[in-house]
């Protein structure tokens, strides 16, 4: 007796949304459909940008850069936070040009002083991204905040090795747009920075902390008490710049002050040097590699 030929069961009986979506954009002219009541849902940015949206957009954010680095592979990154105003090496001469007052001649004097950590950065790149699954381990997307400066560095760095890199862009009020050394597919752009944080920690690996401002010292001491509080896994946290952070912020005072554990300035090492903080990386993972 011959087996009866097998079914044929469609994958869906309704049809999907990208199928119905031109179809509601193209209805007969009339009073009702012309009203935005009558719009989709999903395609009524009216709708979508209403207070009472707000979970459903975070929850799009969250979900958009998910669904992105899931179906690119992604799921062990090295992240760099740093200051968007400190200049590349080819740029120092222009900032130190720009500057007029005595006052500012002495900012631009101390932002061109730290210009070397852009090289630092693009450096500790290289030796991070992911090139080829051979001979390269642990092998860690790069992934910065996509703007100018540390984060630029960090994305070149990458982008010279052929390796892709991703940029998290913010919407802010003067416009920032995303440094050419991100990867097309890998650039996003957030309007909530609770949900960029998120996505920059979600896969991180280690982290390198770069000189910089408000922002970094918000990213930096975040991942601290996320680490402190057990919230988030121990990972290499490098912080560069001993100058520079022994200047700006007491460490050992806070521990003496009792408001910090002296245990808790384990969580981070200072570093100066690619190859140094690259080297800490490879001794955390040396017994456990994460996967590509």
């Amino acid at each position: 007796m011959m087996n009866p030929p097998p079914l044929k069961v469609p994958d869906r009986l309704f049809p999907s949304a990208a199928e119905e979506a031109p179809r509601a954009n193209q209805p007969t002219a009339v009073p009702q459909t012309e009203h935005p009541a009558y719009r989709l849902a999903f395609q009524d940015e009216e709708f979508l940008l209403r207070e009472e949206l707000r979970p459903v957009r975070f929850q799009l954010e969250l979900l958009k850069t998910e669904l992105a680095l899931t179906e690119a592979g992604i799921d062990s990154t090295f992240v760099f936070y740093g200051s968007a105003r400190i200049p590349s090496p080819e740029q120092a001469a222009g900032v130190l040009a720009g500057a007029v007052t005595d006052r500012d001649k002495a900012v631009a004097e101390r932002l061109v002083a730290k210009s070397h950590y852009y090289e630092v950065a693009r450096n500790l790149a290289k030796l991070a991204a992911c090139v080829d699954e051979q001979g390269h381990e642990p092998c860690l997307t790069v992934c910065s905040g996509g703007g100018p400066s540390m984060m630029e560095a960090a994305n070149r760095g990458a982008w010279e090795v052929g390796a892709q890199s991703l940029g998290l862009n913010i919407v802010l009020p003067h416009e920032q747009v995303p440094n050419p050394y991100v990867t097309p597919g890998l650039s996003f752009q957030f309007h909530y920075f609770a949900l960029r944080k998120m996505h920059f920690l979600m896969r991180a690996k280690a982290v390198a902390v770069f000189p910089g401002g408000f922002g970094t010292f918000d990213e930096f001491f975040e991942l601290l008490t996320l680490v402190q509080t057990g919230k988030v896994a121990p990972m290499p946290i490098l912080l560069y710049g001993r100058e520079f952070w022994n200047r700006v912020v007491d460490f050992e005072a806070l521990a003496d002050e009792g408001v910090i554990a002296h245990s808790d300035l384990d969580l981070f090492r200072i570093v100066e040097t690619a190859e140094e903080g690259w080297a800490i990386v490879k001794d955390w993972y040396s017994d456990s590699v994460p996967a590509r």
